[in-house]
């Protein structure tokens, strides 16, 4: 499998390679050259199948030829081993043809994890094969920089620097990374929006000679790997519900576009997806685009649902290039369009093309926790904020009952403790193994918007700059 740059010109590259880039060098985001097919046979095949042997076998054809079979097969069972449920990405029926998937059964509670374990064990086998060292450098708007810490967690060959708007993360959020003491843990909250944090890392890989220097490598979704990684439970979901024979549709709250990203390249693959429901809240980027054509960034407004409180949607961009017909030089078009007006407007024949699959939901504050107490009442089952506004937005957009909708459930509701208790009277209590989080001492700095004194901080405390070698 090769690897092509949204933007056309960078090197085309292999999974390895692509793995530790992150970000291509002419600012876009990789995506395979071709998308592999799963067809009928073969989806029949993964009915009643372990979720780790169904994993194997979607992800095996983006990273054949660079990892071995047997060595790829041991990472992605080691990474989902830990799970807290059996199933690790189990269904609930709420009513008729109406379904959650559970995404939160993993170490840190949240989706993130199903690519994040995976990565980290990914880059741990690539650098100790080449006795290599990387620095790990990512944005959270709340979960991502939990799930990539406690995959990187103590591992000799990578330094990780996790970037997390100060103030605008849950405090379950905020001390599932900071209450991380490993050494090669750094976690800096910046002064601004989540927006501000993707800003910064992306600067900083767009730093060429200090990318080069510090060994830059990225776990946010602009990161290949996180994206492959996720497509394999929209195949499960799926499946189980009666794929090859039958459609399904997916409700996905998001703010980021990767997760729902996943879901268009399990459909590109042959995966029958009648429909994806882009579920956001009052930041509402996504939801406007859908609507009418036009991408166009907005103020950050604070929400129960912090992970997506973003209005700059990073994988966006891979869905552009699709749209695009694979013309890099559009695509880099309408970017530079965003960087300088703020926005920019798709073709009609375009929007026409994104809506063949694609519908999109604005959820806010008052149907969110509306959405949580009624939900809790009817069926007994606890939705966090982001899986609400995911499960109302299934609902306005509900289409044909005969097809199965699953809403993807992102976090477990004791991550937003606070908000579930207001909407629906009931506080969720963490999981028993972390019981001890909000008694556990944090570490972490306070650093302006500013890449220079981020760029500075990075610089002295990693330990590619510091010339230490692997062992």
């Amino acid at each position: 499998m090769r690897y092509v740059s949204t933007r056309g010109r960078a090197p085309v590259l292999g999974f390895e390679e692509v793995l530790l880039a992150g970000l291509a060098r002419d600012g876009g985001l990789y995506v395979p050259e071709t998308w592999p097919t799963l067809n009928a046979e073969v989806l029949k095949g993964f009915a009643g199948r372990p979720y780790h042997e169904v994993a194997v076998a979607v992800m095996t054809p983006f990273v054949e030829g660079t990892i071995p079979n047997g060595e790829f097969a041991n990472l992605v069972r080691e990474a989902y081993a830990g799970f807290g449920h059996s199933a690790v990405a189990p269904l609930m029926q709420l009513d008729g043809n109406d379904w959650v998937l559970e995404l939160f059964h993993g170490p840190t509670l949240a989706f993130k994890d199903f690519a994040l374990q995976l990565l980290g064990r990914l880059l741990d086998h690539v650098l100790r094969h080449r006795r290599e060292r990387v620095t790990v450098v990512g944005a959270t708007s709340g979960d991502t920089g939990s799930a990539a810490i406690e995959a990187c967690r103590g591992r000799d060959a990578i330094d990780i620097f996790i970037l997390h708007p100060a103030g605008r993360v849950s405090e379950v959020q905020r001390r599932q990374m900071t209450t991380v003491q490993d050494a090669n843990v750094h976690n800096i909250a910046i002064d601004g929006t989540f927006d501000d944090c993707q800003a910064l890392v992306k600067a900083m890989f767009n730093d060429l000679p200090f990318r080069d220097a510090l060994r830059l490598s990225a776990v946010n979704s602009i990161n290949w790997a996180r994206v492959m990684a996720q497509i394999v439970y929209y195949v499960t979901a799926a499946v189980a519900l009666g794929a090859p024979y039958r459609s399904v549709a997916f409700s996905v709250p998001t703010g980021n576009f990767g997760d729902v990203f996943a879901g268009y390249a399990a459909h590109a693959m042959g995966l029958p997806v009648e429909r994806l429901i882009v579920a956001t809240n009052r930041n509402d980027i996504l939801a406007r685009f859908f609507a009418g054509g036009d991408y166009r960034v907005g103020e950050v407004v604070p929400t129960i649902s912090p992970s997506m409180d973003i209005q700059v949607s990073s994988n966006f961009e891979r869905l552009l290039f699709d749209l695009c017909g694979r013309d890099g030089t559009t695509v880099e078009t309408y970017m530079q369009e965003l960087g300088a007006s703020g926005g920019f407007r798709v073709s009609a024949n375009q929007l026409a093309s994104a809506r063949r699959l694609f519908e999109a939901c604005r959820v806010d504050e008052a149907e969110t926790k509306a959405t949580i107490a009624a939900v809790q009442h009817a069926s007994g089952w606890l939705a966090d904020p982001h899986t609400a506004v995911g499960l109302a937005a299934a609902k306005h957009r509900r289409g044909s009952a005969a097809t199965p909708m699953i809403t993807l459930a992102t976090a477990h509701p004791a991550k937003f403790p606070d908000a579930v208790e207001q909407a629906a009277g009931i506080r969720p209590a963490l999981p028993a193994r972390m019981a001890s989080l909000m008694q556990s001492s944090e570490r972490y700095d306070r650093l302006p918007n500013d890449v220079g004194r981020i760029e500075a901080y990075v610089r002295e405390r990693s330990r590619v700059s510091n010339g230490a070698a692997t062992t």
